[in-house]
């Protein structure tokens, strides 16, 4: 047989653009010296049995031949996390989890260890960062644990696929993809041949012995997953953890899911004993909201089908310099300075001496263009010293000539609103048609924000 030739070739961190040479930009992600070297070794093709095996396996097959079985999802037993799984833990599927250092990755899936170990499910906890005894430490705050979870302090891919194949258990648990390496590779854990070789292996083992695999990667300043983005592609679902570690609550957003819906999100909160989940984000989200305050609001935001009512503050006073101060926390700050302009040119809020600070109370961190009639209403009652009624709930687009622009899921968002006892919905005016039942609730309908400003 004859042996595998050694090649260097050059990969770039960002996005693992493969090159024969090195380059100083990088032609798929456009980022600046980002080109590393690295040896790899070209594999020769079967040949003999396994090549005829190869072959035979690749055959295509109609799509009228193909049987097709409901899968009988795992349950975590931890709603949240099943609701952004989609309904459970599909037999055979890769499951990819990010976070910063310290947010609550390992602690959470050491729970869903510990549920399906007592559900007498076999569960195999791989770790390349702590040894035995401190993992031991972290499980004893958890609670009681099974007889079937199975631990091991393992970095060589090798040994790991070994012990999968022997042990075959419903769970894996690879904690993290960044430390594991093979030997056949030469360069250092957590490169770009290396995390894509280890996330093939774990492909192959999940879809071919019908475990379920976890892995926790690790994310870059950015926020996004360290290592090649082809990694997030290889796997079936990716699950984002967010939130202050310095903070009670955490939200698991799931950005991609082959077997249910994206962008659902599951709250925590953690405590001494662990992650706890959060039945109800919108009281969760609006505990000590003040009372009377100007410059409140409260809106609703959809996160996948779950509508979570959070408050929107705003603070709007002259500035003491030549050049005022705008600032915004959990929205874009783009976005703020949009519709200040547009409260300028249509409502006629002359507020460019004025400093402007918006946040998003509780941390949340929303992107959706409903929340804009909110964040306008908020800056307009701070800039007008006067107070939005607190039972009040607002939510609609805004656009460039300052009208109220319609939004999804309007029934949704007002009966969140009615079932947390608040009494008066603002609305796009487009959206009234959407109802079909608002029993119980006001809703006044406005076709512009100069409509919204005047119920200040």
């Amino acid at each position: 047989m004859a042996k595998a030739k050694t090649a260097t070739v050059f990969y770039c961190q960002s996005c693992g653009y493969e090159s024969s040479k090195w380059m100083g930009q990088c032609p798929g992600c456009k980022e600046w010296n980002t080109f590393v070297e690295e040896k790899v070794k070209a594999k020769t093709t079967g040949s003999g049995m396994a090549g005829r095996a190869a072959r035979e396996a690749g055959k295509p097959s109609r799509l009228s031949e193909i049987a097709l079985n409901d899968e009988e999802r795992m349950s975590t037993h931890i709603q949240e996390l099943d609701r952004v799984l989609g309904g459970g833990i599909v037999p055979g599927s890769l499951i990819l989890v990010g976070g910063d250092p310290g947010i609550g990755k390992s602690t959470l899936l050491l729970q869903v260890c510990r549920y399906i170990a007592l559900d007498g499910r076999k569960v195999l906890y791989i770790s390349g960062e702590e040894s035995l005894k401190q993992i031991k430490l972290r499980a004893k705050r958890i609670g009681e644990f099974g007889e079937t979870l199975f631990l091991l302090c393992e970095t060589n891919l090798a040994v790991i696929e070994e012990t999968i194949r022997h042990l075959q258990p419903d769970i894996t648990i690879i904690d993290s993809i960044q430390t594991m390496y093979q030997e056949e590779v030469s360069s250092a854990p957590g490169s770009v041949s290396q995390v894509r070789e280890a996330t093939n292996i774990f492909l192959q083992l999940a879809k071919g012995m019908g475990t379920s695999i976890f892995i926790v990667g690790h994310v870059t300043k950015e926020g996004t997953v360290a290592g090649p983005r082809v990694l997030e592609h290889m796997v079936d679902t990716v699950l984002y953890f967010e939130g202050d570690r310095h903070a009670s609550y955490r939200i698991l957003r799931g950005v991609k899911n082959r077997f249910g819906s994206t962008n659902e999100i599951g709250v925590f909160e953690m405590q001494e004993t662990g992650l706890v989940e959060v039945a109800n984000p919108s009281e969760f989200m609006l505990e000590g909201k003040p009372e009377g305050a100007n410059g409140s609001v409260v809106s609703c935001s959809m996160e996948g089908t779950r509508p979570i009512l959070f408050e929107i503050q705003a603070l709007v006073c002259r500035s003491n310099f030549g050049f005022p101060r705008r600032q915004a926390n959990g929205t874009d700050f783009n976005r703020v300075n949009l519709l200040m302009a547009v409260l300028e040119k249509r409502v006629g809020l002359q507020m460019s001496d004025c400093d402007a600070y918006v946040n998003l109370a509780g941390g949340m961190k929303i992107a959706e263009p409903a929340i804009d009639l909110g964040i306008a209403m908020a800056v307009a009652s701070s800039f007008k010293n006067r107070p939005i009624d607190d039972k009040t709930a607002a939510f609609g687009e805004i656009g460039l000539s300052g009208e109220v622009r319609g939004i999804s899921m309007i029934e949704q968002r007002i009966q969140e609103a009615a079932r947390m006892g608040y009494t008066t919905c603002i609305i796009p005016k487009v959206c009234e048609k959407q109802l079909k039942n608002s029993k119980g609730i006001k809703v006044i309908g406005v076709s512009s924000v100069q409509d919204a400003v005047d119920l200040i």
